[in-house]
Formats: C-alpha cells, structure tokens, sequence
C-alpha cells in the first residue's frame, strides 16, 4: 500500500469516528446538564412536548417529552390520549338572562305535575318510590336584563319548547335548586346544546368555584373541560292555582313589532345567579372532537367493582336498568360488553397493573384528573362526579371530569365548623377505596407519573394565577350572593366572602402537602362488624397498606359515646383482630386507627356522622340486641 493511500484511509476513519462520536454524546451532554445540546431555541421545547405527546417516559409520566432525555429511551406509549379543542373556551364572565315560563303538560311525556311538585322532592324520594323524576313544560327564553332580542332562543314564542326538571343527586334536597332543561327537537338550540343544566350551588358561599375550576381546565391540556356560563334566572309558575289563563309571552308595553326587543311581563320571579355547565352527552362529545357513537357512563356511586348482581349487559333477562343506574348512567352505546369486561379484569389481581392500565385504560389520563383533583382538595371524586367515555371501537376508558363545586373549599367547612377534609379524605387515601384506583396507586411506576403531574400541575396553578381568576369571578358572583333571593341562603357574611376569597390562592400549596403527607402514611381500611360467639366479643378490621412496606400496628378502643371521653376496652397490637368479654346489650362506638413504624397515622374509612352532621372519622357505631344479635347504625350524610 502506497503511504498516500494510508493516509487517507486513517483519515477517513478518524472523520467516520468523529461522526458517531458526535451523534452519540448530545444525549450524554443533555444528561449530565440538563440542557438541550442541540441549540434549539427555548420556543422549540413547545415543539417537541407536542410532537412526542404520544410517548410515555416511565419514570416521570409527563405526557410531554422531558428535555433531555433521550426518545430512544423512552418507553413507546400506543395509547392515544384525549385534547379538548381549546378554541371552544372563551372564560368569559358575561351573563346571560334566561326567562323560563313553566305550565303543566301531559301524562305521556311526564309533564303533568305542579312546579311546586317539582321543586319539593328529591332524587331519594323518586328512589324510594321507583317513579321517574317529575317533570313540567317549560317556554325557555334567552336574552338580557333588557329583554329578548330577534334571533334569540324563544324569540316570539308563546308555546312551550323545553321540559323542566330538577336535576343533581344530593343538591336534589338543597331549598334552592338544579334545574334540567331539555329543548324538544327542532325547537333550536342554545350555545349548540339541547340539554341545558343550570346549577344552583346553593352549599358553595362564593358562587363561582365550579365555573372557576372548570375554566382552568381550558389550560391543561392532558384534561378535558366543559364550557360554562353564568345565567341569571327568572321563572314565571303558570302551573300554580289562578295563573292557568296567563301568558307566558313576553311583551314590552303590549308590543310585539317585528324586529323589536321584547322584555318580560309580571309574573317573572327572581331565581338569582345560576352556573351553566355544558352537559356531557353525545352533542358535546362530537362537540369536543371525540365520538358521539361511543360509551359514555355518568358516575352515581361506582368503586370499579364487578357488580354482578347489577352491571349486566341490556340483553340479559334479569337486566333492570333502574338499578344499573343507580350505580353509572348510561349516556352513549347501551351495549354494555366492554364495560363488564374491563370490570373483569380490574378485579383480577392475577393481571398486574401494569397490563391492566394497558389494556383498558390511559394511565396519563387517571394520573392528571386525580392530580388536578388532590390539588384543589376535590373529595367528593372517590366513586361519584365524572363520567366514563370510551370511543365505540376502542378498548380504552377515560375519566371525563365533572363537578367542581366542593374544591378549594377548606376554608369555608372551617367557617362552618364541618369536619370534612379530614381523617383519610387527603391525597391519595381518599382514593383508595375504589378498586381501580386502589390498584394504580399500588404501582410504583404509576405514583411516579402521578407526582410528576401533581408538580407539574401544582406550578400551573399559581398563587397568581389563582389569585387573578377569583378577582375576575368575585366581581360577577359577590353582587348576587348578598341580593334578592340569594342572600337568602348565603352562608357566608360579606367579612367572610372576603376572607376566603383572599384565601383561596393558598390553598394548592396546603392541600399539596397533605399528598406528600398522604404517601408516608399507611392507607385506610374498615373495620368488620363485631361478633358475638360463646360469650365472646371479636372484633376485626382489614389489613391496612404502607407504601414503604412498615410494619404496621393498630389501636383499637370501645366506647359508649363517639367522643371516647370514656374508653371501656381497647388493644394495640399488630394483628387485625381482637377478643374480649361480651357487652351488655346497648350502643357502643369502636374506633380504629393504623399507625407505621414511624408514627404515621390513618382512621379506618368509616365515620360516624352526628345529629350535627359532623363525621367522627374511623369509628362504627354498633347496637348489641337483648337476643345477641348485633346491628351496625349505618347514617345518611
């Protein structure tokens, strides 16, 4: 070889080592400095999270690319996550006047009721008596305080063009109700929505945390939202004694000129400030981009158990949709195969979570929705308040949210001396009842992905950003809460309404503590019904959980009054049980608590509500009979 030739070759080998080198050490820089090596511009980051939307790293669970780290490391994630069409949101605080003149109908429809009928039972008492909720017609009119103006819906109308009813489960019973308003077909729409729900939140002081928290939603894209409006209601009742011969036509002085704003008449009664939230259904599931043929399930109580005696497909001939629904809605598809067999398997512990999550689930979906709710101290989301949406050719489950009006709400059960947020009703023990939920939260690799969207969220939801949106709404909400007629039922003194508007922005980093607390404790368990054999008390609880695996211990005590003033046994030790002397025949109250090897506490899940509706966490209240016979004394909220 000549020693030209040599030269080059040890060249070109230098050049091609140069080259590999290269392609191989910008990941290495990124690592060790976290920085991107490359030189892209800080605006590209934006880029490249969109773009590896899809991919799933298995340490962090963001559902953006972390910068830095190498896409061939990262774990491929098949599953295809839901983003909302954010041009839908305007946040806008505007409200809109809604006249609603309601008269009786017929019995076909279900119509054929007062709407004082209407407005005095509750979804409990429909429960009771097996009958649907009743319902009257109802002239929906939309405009302003002025009046309605031409192209508006209910424009010229003096015949009925909707159904009315109350809605909500629990608000149901509230003095001041939710209202349901179902537009008839080809009778138009309003804001391109049929079913218009009009929610009172009567229990929330300030009036506007559900709007609130739905509108920060419009910002986060791995949640899907729902658009809101603030409605000032007015209801003219023709269904009472004596108004069966007035109009419900609204006139402004006898004139109905073509062209002309119209305002209402007497008759219409002030019902105050109301928040519409669109209502989740196949037009605001095409409305949001996602498919209107798919299942779609509205969450009553529903813990992801199988529910055999219930949960079964509508083909079945002991099939009873009233007691289906009491546990889900069905909203989509009534083809109900691929819910029972995602029910299957999230009851079948021989399939790890990991395939569970797989298979029937987006793990980045759960992990966002149960963050953004542990942040804002959202409690009431364990079994109840979101829906279940699966696209009809699609194995996958997602969690929709739904219902706000309890977040942020520290401060005000404070005021109102309620004892709510507490016990296991912080970060992720309140979660751990439902099965499905009991079973990520098991996963290390699913509490990574959970913190990881717990900080990222935690950052979006400033002190600044919350500040500024409770300013914005308080200016709409304040004036209504302290006038005619919602003054009537404001909780809250003017002082008060201040206070904890000024304390809301604090509230993200307290309730983010109470998670990190949450993970170094053990997990809530209940306790068994007490026995009574061969002159013998037992008494037994289920095993309580640690994620740091701690030995875990329990103390147990019996009592005659719920406040313990007076123990009359009790036990520490580190079995699930424990066996005394008989009682006499009365009422007793046990209590237990879990406690880890370095004194991290949790109650049982069970609580005692008093006869002042406070809940005395971890304690049954129990009743030994004359005969030894033994009842538990199971309370209502």
């Amino acid at each position: 070889m000549k020693k030209g030739y040599g030269k080059i070759i040890i060249t070109v080998v230098v050049l091609l080592l140069v080259i590999v080198l290269a392609s191989n050490i910008s990941p290495i820089l990124e690592k060790i400095t976290g920085e991107e090596s490359s030189g892209a511009l800080k605006g590209d980051q934006d880029v490249i999270q969109m773009l590896s939307s899809e991919e799933s790293d298995s340490s962090s669970g963001s559902g953006a690319a972390e910068i830095g780290t190498n896409a061939a490391e990262k774990k491929k994630d098949s599953t295809p996550h839901l983003r909302d069409k954010r041009l839908l949101y305007d946040n806008s605080t505007e409200v809109v006047t809604m006249y609603l003149t309601v008269s009786s109908g017929n019995s076909k429809e279900g119509t054929d009721h007062t709407w004082e009928e209407v407005n005095t039972y509750s979804d409990y008492d429909y429960s009771e008596w097996g009958v649907d909720r009743y319902k009257v017609e109802g002239l929906l009119q939309v405009g302003t305080e002025d009046g309605i103006a031409p192209g508006n819906l209910g424009y010229g109308r003096t015949a009925p063009n909707a159904t009315v009813q109350v809605r909500g489960q629990t608000s149901s019973r509230n003095a001041q109700k939710n209202y349901k308003i179902e537009l008839k077909e080809e009778m138009g729409l309003w804001n391109g929505q049929r079913t218009i729900a009009l929610n009172k939140h009567m229990t929330d002081g300030l009036r506007f945390r559900n709007k609130m928290c739905f509108d920060l939603l419009s910002g986060i894209d791995e949640i899907m939202g729902l658009r809101t409006t603030f409605v000032h209601l007015y209801v003219k009742d023709l269904t009472a004694s004596g108004n069966a011969s007035a109009s419900g036509e609204i006139t402004k002085e006898g004139s109905e000129a073509e062209g002309e704003v119209t305002s209402p008449d007497v008759g219409f009664v002030d019902y105050g400030l109301y928040t519409q939230v669109e209502q989740l259904n196949k037009t605001a599931l095409r409305t949001h981009g996602l498919d209107k043929n798919g299942h779609l399930y509205k969450v009553n109580f529903f813990e992801f158990y199988r529910y055999e005696d219930v949960i079964k497909l509508a083909t079945d001939k002991d099939y009873n949709k009233t007691a289906f629904e009491k546990y889900i809605e069905i909203k989509g598809d009534e083809d109900h195969t691929k819910l029972i067999k995602m029910l299957e398997d999230v009851n079948d512990l021989s399939i790890p979570v990991d395939e569970l999550l797989q298979r029937h689930f987006d793990e980045e979906n759960i992990a966002y929705w149960m963050a953004f709710n542990i942040l804002i101290g959202n409690v009431d989301t364990q079994s109840r308040n979101f829906y279940l949406y699966s696209p009809k050719n699609s194995n996958t489950w997602y969690i929709y949210p739904w219902d706000f009006d309890a977040g942020l709400f520290y401060q005000e059960n404070m005021i109102y001396g309620n004892v709510e947020y507490g016990g296991w009703e912080k970060g992720v023990s309140n979660y751990w009842g439902n099965r499905l939920f009991q079973r990520c939260l098991k996963s290390e690799d699913f509490r990574k992905k959970l913190d990881a969207a717990v900080l990222e969220l935690k950052e979006y939801l400033s002190e600044e950003r919350i500040s500024a949106a409770a300013s914005k709404y308080r200016e709409v909400t304040e004036k209504y809460a302290f006038s005619s007629p919602d003054i009537y039922f404001e909780a809250l003194t003017p002082q008060q309404y201040d206070e904890v508007v000024k304390g809301l922005p604090s509230l993200i980093d307290f309730y983010y503590e109470n998670y990190v607390k949450s993970l170094e404790c053990p997990m809530p368990f209940y306790i068994g019904i007490p026995e009574l054999k061969d002159g013998k008390m037992t008494y037994t609880w289920e095993v309580s959980y640690d994620f740091q695996q701690d030995d875990i211990s329990y103390n147990m005590q019996l009592s005659k009054d719920y406040d313990f003033s007076e123990v009359i046994d009790s036990y520490t030790g580190y079995w699930p049980s424990y066996t005394s002397d008989a009682l006499e025949p009365g009422e007793y109250f046990l209590k237990v608590e879990a406690a880890d090897e370095s004194g991290n506490t949790i109650t049982a899940f069970d609580y005692y509500v008093t006869n002042q509706s406070s809940k005395i966490y971890g304690v049954i209240c129990f009743i030994v009979r004359e005969n030894g016979t033994i009842d538990v004394v199971y309370q209502e909220e």
